[in-house]
């Protein structure tokens, strides 16, 4: 008999992708899928996942558990967003209007704008104010299902607002049911009055920003933007190999805009991710298939931008790279907490049907993290962080489309969200 101080009932489906590693090539849909299912919860991690029948044979009749219904609802594991620039300040809706009306990203970034003009506004913001934006950015992700949030810093690019903006996500993390994972993303580009000094600003991010990072204990990443108005690959290199060599993990910004050996370079270092890829060569999709890095797509994005290349969903799963899907928050590019929006951008736009989509949000998403021995599927042992959404079946999360149906969250063994209503 098994003990348990929250059981969820009256699941109509069940889907879950399973193991503790990212899946790719065929096995990159493989979800196990459970009908009039059941989930019990016991101290935060799961006890017990099968059928209600199942379920009711082994419960101890004694156990005083919470009670969640489904109603009939289809539940999946909590979201995994592996890809968030959640501490900034101001918006740039003024630069999204520019763009319909034709003014390109790269244009604006020529002169100023893009991620600068974010840069501008976050440094002259309190840590305080960040930690409320952070903490408020975070209470509406777990609401639309993410449990799990990987967030950047990059709106810094200065030793001391680098540090705000990662205190600031360590401080708005601090008792929040979403777990966080912070990255260090010093190198997003070059500031402004560093423009002329670009040498000068990469040994800045290495030998000032980044043992001040590891000494805080503020990062378990360092990631890069390769770009033509951000870092060369050998610029990106000297930074990643100094975090690597300093006990972070890495993560590359790359081929977003062009191809410009992101990929390859992501590869070539052995990195956990790398992101965007909308240009990258098919040499550097199967380096990465080699080297076991996972690859970002970033559909919403994308799809925001107007980009002329769309997110390389089959490519990646044709290349044997595990596909993760990830909503790219931000205010210039993508400003949406939402991954049933990522959901649907990935199917529609990135080409995966509805299974590897789930499974590139939730498991692969968690093991681009070095999480997926703990959450991103619905198995014994793992933490119990779950969504049941108000749809029949899988499919209806992306047929469905425009308005994320869901009826409860549950992270870490605890409901956070019942019937629309917040509980964070």
């Amino acid at each position: 008999m098994i003990d348990a101080d929250l059981v969820v009932r009256g699941i109509g489906e069940l889907v879950t992708p399973e193991g503790k590693t990212a899946l790719a090539g065929s096995r990159a849909g493989d979800v196990r899928l459970i009908e009039d299912a059941a989930v019990a919860v016991k101290d935060g991690a799961i006890v017990f996942v099968g059928s209600e029948e199942e379920l009711d044979a082994t419960l101890d009749p004694e156990a005083s558990a919470e009670m969640l219904d489904a109603a009939g609802g289809t539940v999946t594991p909590g979201f995994v967003d592996a890809h968030t620039h959640l501490p900034f300040a101001g918006w740039r809706e003024s630069e999204f209007d520019e763009r319909l009306r034709g003014a390109t990203y790269s244009e604006i970034a020529a002169r100023g704008g893009g991620i600068l003009s974010t840069v501008a506004r976050t440094r002259d913001t309190s840590k305080t104010e960040l930690i409320r934006l952070v903490r408020e950015r975070l209470d509406a992700m777990l609401a639309l299902g993410t449990t799990t949030v990987e967030a950047k810093s990059g709106y810094g690019l200065d030793h001391d607002t680098e540090l705000k903006q990662l205190e600031a996500l360590a401080e708005a993390a601090t008792g929040h049911p979403a777990e966080l994972v912070p990255t260090f993303l010093g190198a997003h580009t070059v500031p402004a009055e560093r423009r002329d000094d670009r040498e000068g600003y990469v040994r800045e991010v290495v030998d000032s920003m980044l043992p001040s990072v590891v000494e805080a204990k503020l990062a378990e990443y360092a990631d890069v933007f390769v770009d033509r108005h951000a870092f060369r690959p050998d610029e990106a290199r000297t930074v990643l190999e100094a975090a690597r060599e300093a006990g972070l993990g890495v993560r590359v910004h790359a081929d977003q805009l062009a191809d410009d050996g992101g990929a390859a370079l992501a590869a070539d270092l052995g990195a956990a991710s790398a992101d965007h890829l909308e240009w990258a060569s098919a040499e550097g999709l199967d380096a990465m298939a080699r080297a076991g890095v996972c690859g970002v797509l970033l559909p919403a994005a994308t799809f925001f931008l107007r980009s002329e290349r769309k997110p390389p969903g089959r490519a990646l799963i044709e290349a044997g790279v595990p596909a993760v899907v990830a909503t790219d928050f931000n205010p210039g590019t993508c400003p949406s907490e939402s991954m049933s929006a990522a959901l649907w951008f990935a199917c529609l736009e990135a080409g995966l049907n509805v299974d590897e989509a789930l499974t590139a949000a939730t498991l692969n998403a968690a093991a681009s993290l070095g999480r997926a021995d703990r959450t991103g599927s619905l198995e014994v042992g793992k933490r119990a962080d779950l969504v049941v959404h108000d749809v029949p079946n899988r499919y209806h999360l992306v047929y469905r489309f425009g308005l994320p149906r869901i009826r409860a969250v549950v992270a870490g063994g605890a409901i956070v969200r019942n019937d629309g209503a917040e509980a964070i």
